[in-house]
């Protein structure tokens, strides 16, 4: 079927143009910014849903359409291929955009993989949202947008990352998110771990009893997983049962609620154990497997607290050989309890491991990226703009004590260059403790407001890479390449 609308005069990025239901649908490039395009036949009924300005085209009605979240819900209703949708066992990727503006590069560079990693582009946690200011719905339809502009129709899904309560999880089901990843963090007993079986004893006689030891089935059980054999003693159960038993708990309370809200609309749900003082030891992800089994939670994949250091934006911190024998056996006890995935959380950047993660998992993997395209887009700045770049740096680095008490991190602001001694600002990115400030800042520098109460960055910067849009996207396309291709790449030579 030709396409009417091509003849419109409108600049169209090409990959967006679609037909469905005797309609066609098109991304412009207007003066004011990108308009979606409906084309529909005279009277008809279908383009009611969508809010715009109308002309006669010959017999049909072309209706130019601001970028709204009514007009995302409309499109989503004709082109059922922006819908989000659960990606099962597939290897996986999620993409987390902190600006709203960089799933085109994302797009792209998922593309090349060939179809071997499914993504995610619409993520972003409960943190990251209000620190930003953004809402589910907002993550949701700017990622929509991308995925049309670019023409994606290979299937995405949608991660509500680190869901702790009930509220978090009403309105990222309202927006659509298909994927939902409950942490249980707040629950989690770091200290108990390091007290003795009589005081442990006694913690545990104030749970309730479907969750103390002999409820469990797993005191005096050897695990025999493929060449380890694993024996859940006493001591090893009942420090388990400390560490993580309420945090189980609210993971079942928060499933058993999801099933609720949803209805009859399919979601996977992920289990998040990562930001925890201590790693999680193969008993306690035995304990965590089989309570939430015998509890009736399904779910699709598993981040556990890997040895090692797993900060925000730079490679693994650590022993690659500990880590290799601590992920082969958690590998191992996700085959046996599930099949499914282990999640690597805080994985942008960790160049070091990701062959390995994908070899000891067999492709049951999950790559989760968050703050390394805001980093990207900051590069591009650094190129573009290097005046705004050194504002931006030297904001970050008087918010860095604050705004880094939520995140383990390990970067010094004594040990990061110092901005009048700086001659190569995009090379900054490329320094450990620069690279780590800038990245946990974001918050404070994306809402900063000027006194005549602007925001202070985020238009300026916006502004920028919305003008050079093509140059950002290149670097995430390269960046985030080197990223997915080891998860592209299981039994390549």
């Amino acid at each position: 079927m030709e396409m009417r609308l091509t003849s419109s005069n409108l600049n169209f990025y090409q990959r967006s143009l679609a037909i469905s239901q005797e309609m066609e649908f098109g991304l412009a490039q207007t003066r004011n910014g990108p308009l979606l395009a409906v084309l529909a036949r005279s009277g008809s009924k279908a383009i009611e849903a969508y809010e715009g300005e109308t002309s006669e085209f010959g017999d049909h009605i072309l209706m130019l359409c601001p970028l709204s979240s009514r007009n995302a819900s409309s499109l989503r209703g004709n082109l059922t291929w922006l819908k989000p949708r659960t990606l099962g066992l597939s290897t996986s990727a999620g993409m987390g955009d902190r600006l709203g503006i960089a799933t085109p590069g994302h797009v792209r560079a998922v593309r090349d993989t060939q179809g071997k990693v499914a993504p995610i582009f619409a993520q972003q946690s409960i943190r990251e949202m209000k620190r930003t200011g953004r809402s589910p719905q907002q993550v949701m339809d700017d990622a929509m947008w991308g995925i049309f502009e670019e023409g994606w129709q290979s299937g995405v899904g949608a991660d509500a990352d680190h869901l702790k309560t009930k509220a978090d999880v009403d309105s990222c089901v309202s927006a659509g998110f298909t994927l939902f990843t409950i942490d249980p963090g707040e629950y989690v007993d770091n200290h108990g771990v390091k007290t003795n079986n009589n005081q442990l004893t006694k913690q545990h006689e104030l749970l309730p009893k479907y969750l103390q030891p002999k409820a469990t089935g797993l005191l005096g059980k050897t695990f025999d997983i493929e060449g380890f054999r694993l024996f859940v003693d006493e001591a090893s159960l009942l420090k388990a049962i400390t560490k993580y038993g309420k945090a189980v708990a609210h993971v079942s309370n928060m499933y058993e609620y999801l099933i609720q809200v949803t209805g009859k609309h399919p979601f996977e749900v992920e289990v998040s154990m990562d930001e925890t003082e201590s790693p999680t030891s193969p008993v306690e992800h035995i304990y965590i497997a089989s309570e939430l089994r015998r509890l009736g939670v399904k779910w699709i994949s598993f981040a556990p607290r890997f040895v090692g250091r797993f900060e925000k934006g730079v490679d693994y911190i650590g022993d690659l050989q500990a880590f290799g024998t601590d992920l082969a056996i958690h590998a191992a006890i996700a085959r046996q309890f599930g099949p499914y995935k282990l999640s690597l959380h805080s994985g942008s950047d960790k160049f070091s491991i990701y062959s390995m993660f994908m070899e000891n998992t067999n492709g049951l993997a999950h790559l989760k990226t968050a703050g390394t395209s805001y980093l990207e887009a900051l590069r591009t700045i650094a190129v573009l703009d290097s005046d705004l770049f050194k504002e931006i740096y030297v904001f970050a680095l008087e918010h860095f004590d604050a705004d880094k008490l939520s995140y383990h991190i390990s970067a010094q602001i004594n040990k990061a260059p110092k901005p009048d001694e700086i001659k190569d600002w995009p090379g900054l990115l490329d320094q450990f403790d620069a690279r780590e400030i800038l990245h946990v800042t974001f918050g404070s520098v994306l809402t900063e407001k000027s006194d005549d109460r602007k925001l202070r960055f985020y238009e300026r910067l916006i502004s920028v890479l919305n003008t050079n849009r093509e140059k950002y996207f290149d670097n995430l396309k390269c960046h985030f390449r080197c990223h997915l291709k080891p998860f592209s790449s299981l039994g390549e030579e």
